[in-house]
C-alpha cells in the first residue's frame, strides 16, 4: 500500500509529536510515524518529569525557544484540560567562579544569570543561607549561591506528549505507530518512506526525528556526528523525619567539585515519600536496540555517595525506582536543526544532547514553520549541521 502526505514525521517522541501538532494545526496532510506506540520507555522521552527553566545556561541562543515552548504548553493545556506544566521554581546551586569544564555547562550558574539579565527573565541571587533558610533539606557549603527562577519547575514529558499527538490527530493528521521506517530515498520533490511491513509513504518533505536512532536511520554524516547514550534516573526514599520542603521545593541542578562528572539534577517529591535524581554519562555510545535497561545496585549507590549525600538532607539510600533514557549528543552538546546536506526535503530535527525537552514545543513549531513557509520565527542557525563538519 502506497499513501501519500504533504510531510511525514519519523520519530514521535518530544520533537516528532511536537512538530506533528504544529503541522496539523496549520492544514498540512501529514503522517507521523514510529516503531514504537509513544509516549514509552524505549527513547528518552520518559521518566515522569523534565526541567524547565528560561535563563538557559547552556548558551543564550536557546531562551526564545524556551520562552515560547512555556507558552505553548499553557496553549496545550487550555485545549485538553491535561496539566503538563508545574510551576514550582528552579534552582541553581553552585559556586560563583566554577569554571570546570562540563558538556554545554561550563560556567553554568554564571551564564544563566547572563541569560536572565539579557532577556529580563525574573530571578534571585540568593545566598548558601538563604538557600539553607528556604530550602531545608538542601545543604549548599558556604561558598556556593543560588540561582533561583520562580517562572521554571517541571514538565510531564508523557502527557505532554500524548497530548500533542492526541490534538495532532484531531486535527486530521495520521498516526502510524508500530511502525518501524527502514529507509528513506529522498529524491527531487519527494520523499519516500519504506516501512517495515512493506508499505511505503510518499511525501513532499520529511522531518526526520528520530532520536537516537537517527544516526542509523540517515547515515553519513549523521552516523559518525551523533552519539547516543545511556542515562540512568534513580529515585531514593525520603527518611520519615524528611523535612516538608522536599514536597514543596524547586526542581534543582548542581554542579560541584572540579571534575566533568560533578554534576546532578532533581526534583521535588512528588509523593511525600520519594524524589527523583540523575546525573549524566556522556562515555561509550550505546545501540538503542540493544540498550541494557537493568540498573545495578551498585549505580545507585554510586550516584547516592557521589552527589546526593552530603547534600540533600533527609534522603535514604533506599532505591524506589530506576529508569533507563538515552541522550542523542553532538560533539558540542549543541542541537541540531537542519536540512539535510544531500537532500533539501529532509529536516534532521534536533538530537538534544540531553537538555533538549524544555524547548521541544518551540522546535516543533520552528520546523513546522520551515517546512511550511520556508523559514521559522526563531533563529534556528545556532543548530546548523555545518558546524559539526568542519
Amino acid at each position: 500500500m502506497v499513501q501519500t502526505f504533504d510531510i511525514a514525521v519519523i520519530g514521535l517522541g518530544a520533537m516528532g509529536s511536537a512538530a506533528l501538532y504544529q503541522l496539523a494545526r496549520r492544514g498540512a496532510r501529514v503522517v507521523g510515524i514510529d516503531r514504537h506506540h509513544p509516549p514509552h520507555i524505549h527513547g528518552s522521552t520518559h521518566g515522569e518529569t523534565r526541567i524547565t527553566r528560561r535563563g538557559i545556561g547552556e548558551g543564550e541562543f536557546y531562551v526564545p525557544l524556551a520562552a515560547r515552548s512555556h507558552e505553548i504548553w499553557r496553549q496545550l493545556e487550555e485545549e485538553t484540560g491535561k496539566v503538563l506544566f508545574h510551576e514550582v521554581g528552579s534552582l541553581i546551586v553552585s559556586e560563583h567562579d566554577d569554571d570546570v569544564v562540563r558538556p554545554g555547562r561550563t560556567g553554568f550558574i554564571r551564564r544563566s544569570i547572563a541569560a536572565a539579565q539579557r532577556y529580563g527573565i525574573a530571578h534571585e541571587i540568593i545566598d548558601a543561607a538563604e538557600v539553607r533558610h528556604r530550602y531545608p533539606h538542601m545543604s549548599p557549603t558556604d561558598t556556593e549561591i543560588g540561582y533561583f527562577e520562580p517562572g521554571g519547575g517541571y514538565l510531564v514529558p508523557e502527557t505532554c506528549v500524548s497530548a500533542q499527538l492526541e490534538r495532532a490527530g484531531q486535527l486530521g493528521a495520521s498516526i502510524l505507530t508500530g511502525q518501524q521506517v527502514v529507509k528513506i530515498d529522498a529524491q527531487s520533490g519527494s520523499v519516500v518512506v519504506h516501512l517495515a511491513d512493506g508499505n511505503t509513504i510518499i511525501a513532499t518533505q520529511a522531518i526526520v526525528a528520530a532520536g537516537p536512532w537517527a544516526p542509523g536511520l540517515l547515515g553519513a554524516p549523521f552516523d559518525r556526528i551523533l552519539k547516543p547514550t545511556r542515562q540512568v534516573m534513580h529515585w531514593f526514599a525520603l527518611a520519615a523525619d524528611a523535612p516538608q520542603s522536599w514536597t514543596r521545593g524547586p526542581v534543582f541542578m548542581w554542579p560541584h567539585g572540579d571534575s566533568e562528572d560533578g554534576f546532578f539534577y532533581g526534583f521535588p517529591s512528588l509523593d511525600g515519600r520519594s524524589f527523583k535524581t540523575a546525573d549524566e554519562f556522556y562515555g561509550d555510545a550505546s545501540d538503542p536496540d540493544r540498550i541494557e535497561r537493568s540498573v545495578p545496585p551498585s549505580d545507585s549507590e554510586r550516584m547516592f555517595r557521589a552527589h546526593v549525600q552530603g547534600r540533600l538532607k533527609g534522603v535514604t539510600p533506599q532505591v524506589v525506582n530506576t529508569a533507563t533514557c538515552i541522550y542523542t549528543a553532538t560533539a558540542d552538546s549543541i542541537f541540531l536543526i537542519d536540512r539535510h546536506p544531500a537532500h533539501d526535503n529532509i529536516l534532521v530535527v534536533s538530537p538534544c544532547s540531553g537538555h533538549g525537552f524544555k524547548h521541544s514545543a518551540a522546535i516543533g513549531e520552528s520546523v513546522a514553520q520551515w517546512a511550511l513557509e520556508g523559514k521559522s520565527s526563531i533563529d534556528l542557525s545556532s543548530f546548523n549541521l555545518a558546524r559539526l563538519l568542519t
